[in-house]
């Protein structure tokens, strides 16, 4: 087990339904970090920006950005995590990819389709949360709108740290980081929110406002409003136990089934 994780999350002005370009970005940003890194997490749909024309921008698991996460991955011995549009079984899927160093792949499909756009539409929605095991670290990754329904989010799994990237408009920030507070302290769990920034094709703004949290609700680390760069934290892991097992919080949880319907 490692006590301490480095993460970064990179804060991009996505290019719009231009996947070359985008990985272009944020591999400049990968390849510049230090070898002490351990984690990056990217923006939903990192390679286009949240479209809803699955159809022109859709690759498959074995296609171009894939091989690209787990080349890069490997190079700087660094776990690379992202939303994109996957086809997969004649259906769309806004998929979420963890990339281990070596390799090794894992997936979670977004379980919460964005309605207000349409997404329930376009997309399949997923039914199975993933909780990926890292350098001893227990991780759940969860995608956008996710955010706003606490029972999927719940801490049943005794995960370790909380990953959330977005598409998250600016007339909603406040929300983001409200809940993104939140689920961090519910969960008495590290969290990470990852935002985009910039200006989409359908006019939707975007702020970032991405954010490293601990398990009590504190900053750990921000990005100012419109900035393209990086978020980063050192997480550890026994720091939070500790809290954990004073506070017990998380004993005194609810015992409940989730019903996919």
């Amino acid at each position: 087990m490692q006590n301490e994780l480095q993460i970064v999350g990179i804060q991009a002005d996505l290019i719009w339904e231009n996947p070359a370009k985008n990985r272009a970005f944020f591999e400049e940003h990968i390849k510049s970090l230090s070898a002490s890194t351990d984690l990056v997490v990217l923006p939903e749909m990192f390679t286009t920006g949240f479209t809803m024309n699955p159809e022109k921008v859709a690759e498959k698991m074995d296609g171009e950005t894939i091989t690209w996460m787990q080349k890069l991955a490997s190079k700087k011995q660094v776990a690379i995590t992202g939303s994109l549009v996957i086809e997969d079984n004649n259906k769309y899927n806004n998929r979420l990819v963890f990339v281990h160093p070596s390799g090794k792949t894992e997936t979670y499909d977004k379980r919460h389709s964005f309605t207000l756009a349409g997404e329930h539409k376009a997309y399949n929605s997923g039914d199975k949360k993933l909780i990926v095991t890292y350098k001893g670290w227990r991780i759940c990754p969860l995608i956008c709108y996710d955010l706003r329904f606490p029972v999927w989010a719940r801490n049943t799994e005794n995960y370790d740290l909380l990953i959330f990237m977005a598409n998250w408009p600016v007339t909603r920030i406040k929300a983001w980081e409200t809940l993104l507070k939140a689920r961090a302290i519910e969960n008495m769990s590290y969290t990470i929110g990852i935002n985009r920034t910039g200006k989409d094709a359908n006019d939707y703004e975007y702020s970032g406002n991405s954010l490293v949290i601990d398990y009590l609700g504190e900053e750990l680390s921000n990005l100012p409003k419109n900035k393209v760069g990086i978020v980063k934290a050192t997480l550890v892991k026994s720091n939070q136990k500790a809290i954990r097992e004073k506070l017990g919080f998380l004993n005194d949880r609810d015992s409940f089934e989730i019903k996919i319907i």
